[in-house]
């Protein structure tokens, strides 16, 4: 924990530990708060970390992340050393898994032997018909999802249900601007993507003519998937996005993909009914099947065997995968594969591995005091409702009513999955990988036509992270999460208010923020607002669109307001909530200072060393594209200049470069 507590601005000294929770030495007093609150909060945190060579941007998460990796390591490692563990047990399973992923020796003599079977098939392929079943199969097979995306969840107006869903999808690239800009990034992009494509063709013994005019087949067809997708601020509209067809009206609506047989194919039967997020991408994606060759569908298959199996391959695939991300990210070295592989194994059993996670790094003590905390918040986001200038009676009912249905989940789920029928050996790497994902495939479609299961996690205990889910009205907080700078049980109240806080009311505004709060208390999909209610609601939210439009990331990328609403919605009401509910307490009504600082000053404080980071350049631009957050910069700015309480515990006045007058501030929750 050591070394993970200096860097996260905790001062070790003589054997004990000396928590500075707010530690002027990361500051940068310099500069005015009023001007550049950022810098002054975190400049000589931001000036003396930068990225480390393996990551592609740094700061409070990551620092957490890689505490909480190496925590995972450890435990993987003690597993692996403990040769008394019963076959079938927990430890047994996962350092099976982990061992067999760390066998790179064994996994450069296979060289791509292990996919030769899935590349035959395809090759083997005669007709188009045998192209499309091909297309349905692969996903139960664990050889990648062409064409289109599908998952089985919650029907957004009947939640009781779950219901087969079909979105979108068939690119590789991370958003379809990728595919449709010609700004110089893109088409480098675009340039290295082909490079990629033809090196792991190559590495099968393509010929290299032949992987050359593959890379441009699968990039042509690609680009005419990606016209046909709807951009991601499109796609944040829960009404635009649900269609609900039967399998007779979607197969009608697609004349080459016949539905009620290919279903079948997908492991998904007696289903009359299903959801599609974007109908007229299927109809498109129907005449290309149609208008392309047999050959071309053949060779972006392949494709598809090989860029979902290339990180588990030998050294020549991974290397190549990481190459193409460099272009991506501006990633320097490559992680180091125990990194990789104590992630992959999180991300593929993270319910086994989550078992011995949460008995050495989460205490009861830990979950007692999110608990009050969680009550806290929502009583402060009760003051706040009921305090709302412009809201009517009627509507503050409901958003109440809606308040006090969330479920909060907190550090582990109560039911583990078992992964009962997972097949995993200590030396057949690709076969394990390969295995989960058909694990995880006929596990997602079971669910159907069963009740929904409220007790399933969107998220392994170890991750950093936390979320909202609507259909659920469910707030969730993985034990990863619950450590500084967002939550230590020793720290005074203004830390912990500004830090988890502040993310427990992020998430509470998820429910109220302009996608979640189409949703109702019970997670229907359905109007719960006056429609003067509703207007005044866009009204505001489209202030804020407007207010971080105006931020720049890089030369000429600004943050996407649309598209980081939702987002900024949930800083936005989150941190008024905690700082409400901060004020509740004994520290917050106090003036007393500590190292210097008023209570306000350090939950402010708090905040700000919590979204301090570096990033790569090409990792900015990347995200402007994809990612629905705003920058840690503006995540920190972008709600302070909107609260009162900032102004006076940092004496902003008119003349400062962050000043916004009273009446310009943005108030919503």
């Amino acid at each position: 924990m050591e070394a993970a507590a200096q860097k996260a601005g905790v001062s070790i000294s003589g054997g004990s530990t000396q928590a500075k929770f707010i530690d002027p030495a990361n500051m940068d007093t310099s500069v005015k708060p009023g001007d550049d609150f950022y810098t002054y909060a975190s400049g000589n945190w931001v000036k003396t970390n930068p990225v480390p060579a393996k990551e592609t941007r740094w700061g409070s998460f990551n620092v957490l992340r890689d505490f909480n990796i190496n925590a995972v390591k450890g435990l993987l490692e003690e597993s692996a050393k403990n040769k008394t563990a019963p076959a079938g047990s927990v430890e047994k399973r996962v350092s099976d898994f982990y061992m067999a992923a760390m066998d790179s020796v064994t996994i450069d003599k296979l060289g791509y032997t292990p996919i030769k079977p899935d590349l035959q098939r395809v090759a083997n392929l005669k007709t188009k018909q045998a192209v499309i079943n091909e297309i349905a199969e692969s996903r139960t097979r664990g050889t990648g999802s062409p064409f289109f995306g599908f998952y089985v969840g919650q029907d957004r107006k009947n939640v009781e249900v779950m219901v087969p869903q079909f979105s979108q999808g068939g690119t590789t690239l991370p958003d379809r601007d990728y595919y449709l800009k010609n700004d110089a990034r893109s088409v480098k992009i675009r340039e290295a993507y082909k490079e990629y494509i033809t090196k792991l063709f190559t590495l099968t013994g393509t010929p290299a003519a032949q992987a050359t005019a593959n890379a441009d087949v699968i990039l042509a067809l690609e680009t005419k998937l990606a016209a046909a997708q709807m951009a991601r601020v499109e796609m944040r509209d829960p009404y635009k996005t649900y269609n609900k067809l039967s399998v007779a009206d979607f197969s009608k609506s697609t004349p080459n993909l016949d539905w009620k047989k290919l279903m079948p194919l997908m492991k998904v039967t007696g289903e009359d009914t299903v959801l599609i997020n974007n109908p007229s991408f299927f109809v498109k994606a129907d005449s290309l099947i149609a208008a392309t060759s047999l050959n071309d569908l053949k060779t972006y298959l392949s494709w598809n065997v090989l860029k979902t199996s290339a990180s588990y391959l030998s050294t020549d695939f991974v290397n190549a995968s990481f190459a193409f991300n460099q272009v991506l990210t501006g990633q320097k070295v490559q992680t180091p594969r125990w990194q990789r592989m104590s992630q992959l194994t999180d991300g593929t059993i993270g319910e086994l591995l989550g078992q011995l996670y949460v008995k050495k790094y989460f205490t009861p003590e830990a979950k007692e005091r999110m608990d009050e905390l969680i009550k806290n918040l929502i009583k402060a986001y009760e003051v706040r409702i009921n305090n709302l200038e412009w809201m009517s009676p009627a509507t503050k009912e409901k958003a109440l009513a809606k308040l006090h249905t969330f479920t909060p989940k907190i550090g582990y789920p109560d039911n583990w999955q078992t992964y009962e029928g997972f097949e995993i050996k200590p030396n057949t790497f690709y076969a394990n990988v390969k295995n989960g994902s058909r694990w995880g495939y006929q596990d997602m479609v079971s669910r159907l036509g069963k009740p929904v299961d409220k007790t399933r996690w969107g998220m392994t205990p170890p991750t950093v992270n936390a979320y909202y889910n609507p259909v659920q009205n469910e707030i969730v907080f993985p034990a990863g999460i619950l450590q500084f700078p967002f939550f230590d049980p020793n720290a005074d109240d203004a830390i912990n208010y500004g830090g988890i806080g502040a993310v427990i009311g992020h998430e509470i505004s998820h429910g109220f923020d302009d996608s979640g709060s189409q949703y109702d208390k019970d997670g229907y999909l359905r109007n719960w607002w006056t429609d003067e209610d509703r207007q005044k609601f866009m009204e505001r939210a489209n202030q804020i669109v407007e207010q971080y439009n105006k931020y720049t990331v890089l030369d000429t990328l600004h943050v996407n307001g649309k598209l980081t609403l939702g987002e900024n919605i949930g800083d936005l009401g989150g941190l008024n909530a905690a700082y409400t509910a901060f004020k509740m307490t004994k520290q917050g009504q106090s003036n007393e200072k500590i190292d210097g600082f008023t209570p306000d000053q350090r939950f402010f404080l708090a905040w700000a060393q919590v979204w301090r980071t570096n990033i790569l350049p090409e990792a900015a631009a990347q995200q402007v594209l994809v990612d629905p957050h705003s920058p840690g910069q503006w995540r920190t700015i972008g709600p302070l200049v909107n609260m009162d309480a900032w102004y006076e515990a940092f004496d902003v006045k008119p003349g400062d470069k962050l000043y916004v007058a009273p009446e310009d501030r943005i108030r919503l929750w």
